[in-house]
């Protein structure tokens, strides 16, 4: 048996992992382009890890079209902070362009001002053609491997030869390269690749401005010279005159449309990655096999030993689990709030379960930008209707009558919470102009998300599940409390709750350490399959932990395990505070106050939605256990 088990769970991981690598589905339909055709590139957001606050592309002095046109951007998209606009580079399929001149600006004390703040920050420019993001091609030093990142940045910060003041340098020239894959048939061509390399460049010219016909003396295309390095650096100072340029040039590729993104999600060592998720799935496994083993051994011992009490006497000798038969299904302290976190962790299960399905068929790919948020959003409100319905059955089994008052705690208890933390924040970044400012226009759409689908759907399953027959316990509760025993201290409350969520973190750690680099070293998170496979290793130790402690627990003739079980696998939560706290002083460079209190905002609404997730998850692995148990044995 145990054979046919490991067999089957090969089978599924062999099948998550095809599923994260090979089964893509792009997200957006391939564009032919012949030769000659119009190519226009669009402008994204500046983003920058130091500051995590991203901003519009012409919040700088850029040159830009008289009339700047917004994209349609989803949900996801403006919660990101994304805002894709129109621009003046523009290139013809197949047809190099060599110094091609955007426009010259002057600078004076204040936009000279605006660039220096953005270098110092090390902001990166984001750019889109064809839907790729726009990519610099770096050399590692250790191998001859490619690694590419995502946009330029905006300038760099140097000494001129001989001198020690620090200077502001622009990089204000693009050299462009498109790569394409060829219909032999056709002989159009489809976009595979869009990658720069940006040079500061001192560009200078002879006689009077006339505009993009100006000929310029460091890059002529009638001399076929172009700019090549930034030895002859442009300069940030007020006063100074900087004229953008691109060269584009386009290369065939021998990768197919279907496969361009790959270049881009093979950003990290895959070694790594594949050896830290195998290793810490086989020692979930390990430790999983251990405790369903023992309890499954004990437990046997237990029930057999009392199903052959016979005589009264043996019978009043009882001690352990048994022995608080008549109280362990008494309604705890604080019922209604209990019920409230249950449906709330409902609701968030089914988001997460049917997101991850999703992401592991490749319906939310990095290709449709805002996709995922979108899609938990949506998920999160239509699965209020599981969220009342399990918060009012369990409602119900406490002998409550007013399942109106419950449902309209589930359907703004957690939300509100949220929202209060994300408000303020949202005026911080607000404070700072920045794009990540969530606009009034989708402030109202989140609003009417919430007060006008998912309470609804909250309402109608709390009346679906309260309608229903109540659940009856498998053995009667005595009216009189019994007086639980004075409890060794490894059983203690706070002690043994905090070591139930030690497990269920170090499950999640490692991947953990993937997900935070994507969402704040802006790099692309895309290995699904492994996410799932994660999930559900999380799903068992949350629920096997919980079980071993809440048998400990009634062991020691302690009754009170409701809020304990929640408690039990939720303090995970906190440990995964903790390493996002660790995370920040290690791995990230941040150092404005306002990026800070970003940062710990919203990796405190992460952790309060991992709280709410694994301690349903414990408390009903509980649930199923105490009922299991009390209806296996003869109760007199």
């Amino acid at each position: 048996m145990a054979f046919w088990r490991s067999l089957a769970f090969s089978a599924v991981l062999l099948l998550l992992i095809h599923a994260s690598h090979c089964f893509y589905l792009p997200g957006v339909a391939p564009q032919d382009f012949q030769k000659g055709d119009q190519l226009q590139v669009k402008v994204n957001k500046l983003t920058s890890t130091k500051t995590q606050l991203p901003y519009s592309y012409y919040s700088l002095p850029y040159c830009g079209p008289e009339k700047i046109q917004d994209s349609a951007e989803n949900l996801g998209e403006v919660l990101r902070g994304d805002r894709i606009e129109n621009s003046l580079y523009a290139f013809k399929m197949r047809e190099p362009q060599m110094c091609n001149i955007v426009c010259n600006v002057k600078l004076d004390a204040k936009t000279a001002k605006e660039f220096k703040e953005k270098i110092s920050d090390e902001y990166r420019v984001n750019m889109i053609l064809d839907n790729l993001p726009l990519v610099v091609p770096l050399k590692r030093n250790d191998q001859d491997s490619t690694v590419y990142q995502l946009g330029f940045h905006v300038g760099l910060k140097g000494q001129y030869s001989g001198s020690k003041e620090e200077k502001y340098f622009i990089h204000n020239h693009l050299a462009f390269t498109v790569k394409y894959h060829k219909d032999v048939l056709t002989e159009s061509a489809r976009i595979v690749g869009f990658e720069v390399k940006p040079f500061s460049a001192k560009h200078e010219y002879e006689g009077k401005w006339e505009g993009k016909t100006t000929r310029l003396t460091t890059c002529d295309p009638h001399a076929k010279s172009t700019v090549v390095n930034s030895n002859s650096p442009q300069e940030v100072e007020e006063g100074k005159e900087i004229i953008f340029t691109y060269d584009v040039e386009f290369q065939e590729s021998d990768v197919k449309w279907a496969s361009r993104w790959d270049a881009y999600l093979l950003m990290n060592d895959d070694q790594i990655h594949w050896f830290s998720i195998v290793n810490s799935l086989m020692i979930v496994l390990f430790l999983s096999g251990m405790v369903a083993m023992i309890m499954l051994r004990t437990l046997y011992r237990d029930i057999a030993k009392y199903n052959e009490l016979e005589t009264q006497e043996e019978a009043q000798e009882e001690t352990g689990w048994k022995l608080v038969h008549g109280d362990v299904f008494r309604p705890p302290t604080n019922s209604d709030l209990l019920c409230v976190y249950v449906g709330t962790g409902v609701q968030f299960f089914g988001m997460m379960l049917v997101t991850m399905l999703f992401a592991v068929l490749g319906f939310l790919s990095p290709s449709n930008r805002g996709g995922l948020m979108t899609a938990m959003l949506l998920l999160w409100v239509f699965m209020g209707i599981f969220a009342g319905y399990s918060s009012t059955r369990l409602y119900k089994m406490f002998k409550g009558s007013e399942w109106k008052k419950v449902a309209l705690r589930t359907a703004t208890m957690f939300p509100a919470i949220v929202s209060a933390i994300f408000f303020v924040l949202n005026a911080l970044i607000w404070g700072q102009k920045s794009s990540g400012a969530v606009p009034f226009g989708t402030m109202f759409a989140l609003i009417f998300l919430w007060f006008g689908i998912s309470v609804p759907l909250v309402f109608v399953g709390s009346y679906v599940g309260f309608k229903k027959p109540a659940i009856e316990n498998p053995v009667k509760t005595n009216k009189i409390p019994r007086q639980i025993p004075e409890q060794a201290w490894y059983m203690n409350p706070v002690f043994s709750v905090l070591i139930g969520g030690i497990l269920p973190f170090g499950a999640v750690f490692i991947e953990l350490f993937f997900i935070l680099t994507s969402i704040w070293l802006n790099q692309f998170y895309y290995i699904f399959g492994f996410l799932f496979l994660v999930f559900i290793i999380l799903i068992v130790t949350c629920a096997e932990i919980t079980i071993v402690l809440c048998y400990f627990q009634l062991c020691s003739e302690d009754y009170l395990w409701w809020w304990r079980s929640y408690l039990t696998s939720g303090s995970s939560a906190l440990y995964l505070f903790l390493y996002a706290t660790f995370y920040f002083f290690t791995k990230l460079e941040i150092t404005k106050l306002v990026s800070a209190i970003f940062y710990f905002g919203y990796m405190l609404i992460a952790s309060y939605a991992f709280f709410v997730v694994t301690g349903t998850i414990g408390f009903y692995a509980c649930f199923w256990f105490t009922r299991l148990i009390y209806s296996s044995v003869k109760i007199d």
